[in-house]
């Protein structure tokens, strides 16, 4: 069997996508039966074996697999442009002959050429990872090719039932709809000395303080200015670390400008993060809309036994990763002030902030293991 990924970008580039796609890489890695390729755009990136250039189309081995990058000269509302796509994409389903190509959505202008090249034989998974809700402009240009594309899917996948329930797409084809939850990867969590060292270094310089920690890129959706309001309302008992970078960064700054309880890390290294998750008591996770599709870096936390405040998001599996009075507390959207109160009650409270803890691990060991994932994968292969 072979099976033809077709992703927006690909490792050394790191994103949601691109992870998924890396684990369904790993997940199938093993059967000999099945022969793998990805296609995707290239993009600036580097690991120091890898090193990346928007503009090159290249072949690289990835995980073992053939991954074809497509230089890309221009981005338009998010979505990369290349010269070398079109017959890159033709060439790979002539000569690779798939049997199954697994796209993630959203890629609206690479589905517009896969759908005019796809023949009858080749059955279509579309890796549904949220709806296009940013550019209301485009959502409305791609609503036609959108349908177009779910009734040629053979199976849709999204990462939870909220998402399928909220999605004004998926909730049309709940028959074809298949729930796979993304996983976290333990070893990415496997602490060091080092890591110990410095989560011990953390704890020390914040000694009997309530600590919160929060980690996400500085966009609107990941909701950052929520926990910079909320902060206000706390008091000098609690110390707030804040991780990322963006285009928001220095708006928060100023915002958080003589709340001597908020740092701001920056980016955070893999060690840097782990030592965090170990430190810290609480995970803050204040994403506002459905764009958070799921929450890789919340069941990280709750893997690492931090009980997590969100915010209720309509459509989005934030609340299904964590559970509302079981694994954390869930906030009114956009309600600072009752998201500075549950903050309050965990800290106050350690028996609740502990039973919260254990909660959290467990339902992340339950459901978004990599194992699980794995199994999912293969029996959504094997299945169509």
């Amino acid at each position: 069997m072979k099976v033809l990924q077709i992703s927006k970008y690909q490792y050394p580039y790191i994103g949601g996508t691109e992870q998924v796609a890396r684990d369904i890489v790993n997940a199938l890695q093993n059967d000999d039966t099945i022969e793998q390729k990805i296609i995707c755009f290239n993009e600036d990136a580097s690991d120091g074996d890898y090193i990346c250039h928007r503009g090159e189309t290249v072949h690289d081995i990835v995980d073992g697999i053939e991954v074809i990058r497509c230089g890309c000269f221009a981005k338009v509302a998010s979505q990369s442009l290349s010269m070398t796509y079109f017959n890159e994409l033709k060439k790979v389903l002539k000569e690779f002959s798939p049997d199954i190509v697994i796209l993630h959505y959203p890629n609206p202008f690479v589905t517009n050429f896969l759908l005019s090249m796809l023949s009858k034989d080749i059955e279509l998974i579309v890796y549904w990872h949220l709806d296009i809700t940013k550019q209301k402009f485009l959502g409305k240009l791609f609503h036609r090719q959108n349908i177009k594309l779910l009734k040629r899917a053979n199976k849709v996948v999204a990462t939870s039932p909220n998402y399928i329930a909220g999605s004004p797409y998926l909730s049309k084809f709940r028959d074809k709809c298949v729930v796979v939850p993304n996983c976290i990867r333990t070893e990415r969590l496997e602490a060091t000395d080092l890591v110990k060292r410095k989560a011990s270094d953390i704890r020390a310089k914040n000694k009997d303080k309530t600590l919160i920690f929060a980690c996400g890129r500085h966009v609107p959706y990941k909701g950052m200015t929520y926990l910079v309001k909320a902060s206000k309302y706390l008091d000098e008992n609690f110390r707030i670390y804040i991780g990322g970078k963006g285009e928001l960064t220095e708006e928060l700054k100023k915002e958080a400008d003589g709340d001597d309880k908020i740092a701001f890390l920056g980016r955070v290294s893999d060690d840097d993060l782990k030592a965090y998750y170990m430190a810290c008591d609480i995970f803050a996770f204040p994403s506002i809309t459905k764009n958070e599709a799921f929450g890789i870096a919340l069941a990280e936390a709750m893997y690492m036994g931090l009980p997590a405040v969100t915010f209720t998001i309509p459509g989005s599996g934030v609340n299904y990763v964590s559970v509302n009075g079981e694994t954390g507390i869930e906030c009114p959207n956009g309600d600072w002030k009752a998201f500075a109160e549950a903050l309050k009650k965990l800290g106050d409270d350690k028996n609740l902030s502990e039973k919260y803890s254990k909660n959290a691990k467990k339902r992340v060991e339950d459901k978004f293991m990599f194992e699980q994932f794995a199994e999912n994968i293969k029996g959504l292969i094997n299945g169509i």
